[in-house]
């Protein structure tokens, strides 16, 4: 099976390095640069099932840091227009695209099916504020966001090629308190779910 597992960041997929048996893409920071490389990745070698591993910050705060969790939906939550104080979605203002995206009919795993599905989105800018939160919450009912998700399903679902997101909590969505961020836990629980996933396969 030739799989390509997807991450922003090296600490990211550290725990996978020592892995011969797939390919490993790191994009960088935000949705463009995911957008952009993983479709070029999956338009250069032909891929039976791409991972995208990640952390994530959390809306619900009853979610444990650490966690590790199933994007299976996810959108692009800036994708729309203003109109004064109100959000318009491209549904709303009758434009063409495809800001939600949906699973993509991942290999049935014991591992990938024990872990809860969330809600998602994916940012160009994460969000500091009690407003920009309230009203995300408000619009979508999102339980996560990324800067990276969406952009990395909409690659794969183009280029047709089975997929799954998975995340690590590192944060609650609030505003700005690294101090209050447990990233070290999140990265390290992401890499022993990836392995285990990798596994099963």
């Amino acid at each position: 099976m030739q799989v390509l597992v997807v991450a922003a960041t090296e600490p990211e997929i550290a725990a996978l390095r020592n892995r011969t048996s797939l390919d490993i893409l790191v994009t960088g920071v935000g949705m463009v640069a995911t957008a952009a490389r993983t479709a070029r990745a999956l338009a250069q070698a032909r891929y039976d099932v791409a991972f995208n591993f990640g952390v994530c910050g959390t809306f619900d705060r009853a979610m444990l840091l650490g966690s590790v969790v199933h994007a299976v939906t996810d959108r692009l939550a800036e994708l729309g227009a203003e109109d004064g104080d109100a959000f318009l979605t491209l549904d709303q203002i009758g434009l063409p695209g495809e800001p939600v995206f949906t699973n993509g009919t991942p290999p049935r795993l014991a591992v990938l099916d024990a872990l809860p599905p969330v809600r998602a989105i994916t940012v160009n800018t994460a969000h500091g504020s009690e407003a920009t939160i309230a009203a995300a919450v408000r619009r979508f009912s999102p339980q996560v966001e990324s800067m990276e998700g969406a952009a990395f399903m909409y690659a794969c679902q183009l280029s047709g090629v089975a997929f799954a997101q998975v995340r690590a909590v590192s944060n609650v969505v609030e505003k700005r308190n690294r101090e209050a961020w447990n990233m070290d836990e999140a990265v390290g629980n992401l890499g022993r779910c990836a392995r285990a996933i990798l596994d099963s396969l």
